[in-house]
């Protein structure tokens, strides 16, 4: 393990316990009572102590039997195996979208101070999809559905949109592909996992994989399977993303494993389907210029390459994983991989687009029990169940409306404000509910005292 010299390790230890005591703050817990996930915390940077935790790249031994054996539910497609015509279209659906001035810093909460994002993004789904993330709600501007008419702002727009709808249907295949792939290398007990990289040749497993998918074809696999793996593919949004390293005068370290700077800290994809697939299109634009080359280390990741990094969640025991992404590679986070695993974006030097695509849920079903003759246990039950939801809610949308006029968003661009949205004045008779929540709480509270 590389050692770290004595100003960065104390700058390093008064970083973690700030951010362990806010995050205390915020989540209501006082040193007496910590939870288990700041003890979990507390336990590992204990044990973590003055060194780096070891990572590996593929020009290290024992990158591809680390991949394997402890992420391989991490499936990477490099772009030559990519239809062609897919890299032409969403290439230019994100130039398209830049052009148009599609892409926007959103102003994002953590630890309960807000932020405005180094990266900017859209989001991009079926109508009326939303997506939240660190405090901030998205929602999507639509992509062409059968059923809805959607007019753009300009032809060119919808034209990307329809390569985003193609690509999520591209990605919606592979994905149930490699999902298939993973189960019969477990079933079959193959040793290899469905892992592709550009620096071993895994073309004969993957051609004997393919040779029993077709043995194996539907009407041998159970409905149930079918369903079930079509429920955790079936996108219904992207996340686009995109940064310029050279514009940022800030990029923060990678903290634990000495990877370098991060356009995306480590962390789980919120608000999505349990078990879903994540699945990632990565277009960095261009080469970096020999003028801007930073000069490579002599070990770790190669930092004019962006990077996916992985890494067991609360685990210090297990090195950590840096993959390069080239232009048009793709790559899938299988199954519960976004549960039991971390990830961070390394940033390159040139700029990057990126297409995350999602099964996001935003829907909350609220029981009309007010019209149900019930007894009195069984409606007090309900009321609990309901409550804790509909408080967290007015607190959200209060907060939203605050965070809406703060001095940060005042100092804004007109044109790049965050929008109060939806909202709604009191009495509107086309929603169901009042905006303004406070008097369907106070009402609610006062039949469970009842």
């Amino acid at each position: 393990m590389k050692r770290r010299g004595a100003g960065e390790r104390e700058k390093d230890v008064k970083i973690r316990c700030g951010e362990l005591v806010a995050f205390q703050k915020l989540l209501g817990y006082n040193s007496q009572h910590p939870s288990p996930k700041i003890c979990m915390k507390r336990k590992l940077l204990d044990e973590l102590g003055e060194s780096w935790l070891p990572y590996l790249t593929p020009k290290d031994d024992g990158f591809h039997q680390l991949w394997k054996t402890k992420y391989s539910k991490l499936v990477l497609r490099t772009a030559e195996k990519i239809p062609k015509e897919v890299h032409e279209e969403v290439q230019e659906a994100f130039l398209t979208l830049q052009k148009h001035g599609c892409f926007f810093q959103d102003l994002v909460r953590i630890k309960g101070k807000d932020f405005v994002t180094p990266v900017s993004r859209i989001l991009i789904g079926n109508p009326g999809c939303t997506y939240k993330y660190l405090n901030t709600r998205l929602f999507t501007v639509p992509w062409p559905v059968e059923g809805y008419e959607i007019n753009y702002s300009h032809p060119e727009i919808s034209k990307a949109c329809k390569a985003l709808i193609k690509l999520n249907c591209y990605l919606h295949r592979e994905s149930v592909q490699a999902l298939q792939e993973q189960n019969l290398a477990e079933t079959k007990g193959m040793e290899d996992s469905p892992v592709i990289d550009r620096h071993r040749d895994y073309a004969t497993s993957i051609t004997e994989m393919g040779s029993i998918l077709q043995d194996q074809s539907p009407s041998h696999v159970p409905e149930n399977d079918h369903s079930h793996l079509k429920e955790r593919t079936s996108y219904n949004l992207s996340l686009l993303n995109y940064m310029d390293p050279q514009q940022m005068p800030f990029l923060k370290q990678e903290p634990y494993f000495g990877m370098g700077k991060m356009a995306v800290s480590w962390h789980h994809d919120e608000n999505l389907v349990e078990g879903s697939t994540v699945a990632v299109y990565s277009y960095s634009c261009e080469e970096p210029a020999a003028d801007i080359l930073e000069e490579k280390a002599p070990s770790g990741r190669d930092p004019a390459v962006w990077h996916v990094g992985l890494k067991v969640a609360w685990d210090i025991k297990n090195p950590g994983l840096a993959v390069p992404l080239y232009p048009g590679d793709c790559y899938f986070m299988l199954d519960d991989l976004n549960m039991t695993h971390q990830h961070c974006v390394l940033a390159g030097l040139p700029p990057r687009f990126s297409s995350t695509h999602r099964v996001a849920e935003t829907s909350l079903l609220l029981c009309e029990f007010r019209k149900e003759e019930q007894a009195e246990e069984q409606r007090n039950e309900r009321i609990s169940c309901l409550l804790p939801i509909l408080e967290e809610r007015q607190e959200l949308r209060q907060d939203w409306l605050a965070r809406c006029h703060s001095q940060l968003v005042e100092n804004l661009p007109k044109d790049e404000k965050p929008e109060c949205h939806p909202y709604w004045q009191e009495g509107d008779a086309s929603m169901p509910l009042p905006f303004n929540l406070e008097d369907i709480i106070a009402e609610l509270q006062s039949l469970l005292e009842c």
